[in-house]
């Protein structure tokens, strides 16, 4: 369930015409629903209720902006940052140091100081090599590290090949047929403290199956090691649960998926941890943008160009996406039609014959969905500027992200004198 509902033939956020949005702020325009993000995290606490004490770290790299970053905060949420900026992020959002975990394969040697400066909760260690690094810098500077292994437990997620990370190839993680050697090494090294495995097999899985297959292998793995004399105590599940991208389709509940996790990790005795962020956000937010004109072609179904592109969401193009598009005041006629954005490229598709609400020159539509891996994954392209990102709460709104418009990023270049 979200907050985006239809009030007398218009589209509201909570108690907030989009119009009212459009008029104030322009399109294209991020809107995000703080009541949806309170539901949908407290849903997802409930669904681990079967649980001791679930830690719950918001993948952060879903939806950065830090007024979402407080709202989670504000729901007892820790973060799951990947870089040096996202952790700074956490922080600013007040998100408590023990509850940052900080993954991604590519740490730099300034990262790891980062995150032992911050004595964040958790380093979840992608490689034999940034154990051994992080290892010395902890040490030279009198710190210890809380640290898990990552493990890639070789099982397919069932997802986008481009957001599957639990296959053998996929560059995140240790082979899990090396894990135990590569944590006993580890766990001798002064400066660390090994605590823990965790795994992460992708994002927007529609199936429970490959989660119970990884969560076995963990649970072996965690056997293992005590059986060598290893202390185990945290096991970092990860997340990867999907959201619907269209109307009536239906995927795997919190409450579902915190069953199966009550029953394979049943008798693990770890405190467990977990890495939404695509559950929590993804529907918690849209993207409003405006038609520029509707395009006649020798095509059957017309071009449909609206002032939102690729450079602000991203994901159709990349990953041949789909998100559900509405009138912001549909009239009730219905048509086929392709949406498009401006920018100078095919890929800036948004959909190729959609049956959907009739849209014309100068009315507002959404993309829905788009709370998760939207304005974060933005650019400027076609030297477009990055687009505003707005928070509903009841009947009130503020802009908490400002449009940057395309003069400001030429501001950051210059001309070096020799050209001159």
């Amino acid at each position: 369930m979200n907050h985006f509902q239809l009030r007398d033939g218009v589209l509201h956020c909570e108690d907030v015409p989009l119009p009212a949005i459009a008029a104030e702020v322009g399109t294209p325009v991020y809107v995000y629903s703080r009541a949806t993000l309170q539901r949908h995290a407290r849903v997802f606490r409930e669904g681990l209720s079967a649980l001791d004490d679930p830690q719950i770290h918001f993948a952060v790299k879903s939806n950065p902006n830090l007024a979402v970053l407080k709202v989670l905060q504000q729901e007892g949420y820790g973060a799951d940052v990947v870089s040096g900026g996202e952790l700074a992020r956490a922080l600013a959002a007040d998100m408590a140091p023990e509850k940052i975990v900080f993954s991604g394969v590519g740490k730099t040697d300034a990262e790891l100081m980062q995150g032992l400066d911050a004595d964040i909760g958790q380093f979840n260690l992608e490689s034999e090599e940034e154990g051994r690094e992080l290892a010395d810098i902890a040490a030279q500077n009198g710190k210890v590290a809380r640290c898990a292994l990552r493990v890639n437990p070789d099982v397919d997620a069932g997802t986008h090949e481009k957001i599957s990370t639990g296959k053998a190839e996929n560059k995140f993680g240790v082979p899990i047929n090396r894990a135990a050697e590569i944590y006993a090494m580890l766990a001798a090294l002064p400066g660390l403290d090994m605590r823990g495995i965790a795994v992460h097999i992708g994002s927007q899985l529609a199936n429970l199956e490959p989660l119970e297959t990884a969560f076995g292998k963990v649970g072996a793995l965690i056997a293992e090691l005590r059986g060598a004399g290893q202390s185990v105590t945290h096991a970092d599940l990860g997340g990867g649960l999907g959201v619907p991208y269209k109307a009536g389709e239906t995927l795997p509940s919190p409450a579902e998926y915190g069953a199966m996790v009550a029953r394979v990790t049943k008798g693990w005795n770890v405190a467990l941890a977990f890495e939404p962020g695509r559950v929590i956000a993804g529907n918690a937010g849209v993207l409003l943008t405006k038609v520029i004109r509707v395009k006649r072609s020798s095509n059957a179904s017309p071009f449909v160009v609206v002032d939102a592109a690729m450079n602000d969401l991203a994901r159709p193009a990349m990953y041949g996406a789909w998100h559900d598009i509405d009138a912001v005041e549909p009239k009730g006629p219905r048509s086929v039609s392709h949406i498009v954005g401006p920018i100078c490229e095919t890929g800036d598709t948004f959909a190729m014959n959609r049956e959907m609400d009739t849209l014309a020159s100068g009315d507002l539509a959404v993309f829905r969905t788009a709370g998760a891996y939207g304005a974060t994954m933005a650019s400027s392209y076609n030297s477009r500027g990055f687009v505003a990102e707005v928070l509903v709460d009841g009947d009130k709104f503020a802009v908490v992200a400002d449009r940057l418009l395309a003069g400001a990023i030429m501001d950051a270049e210059r001309i070096p004198d020799w050209l001159v």
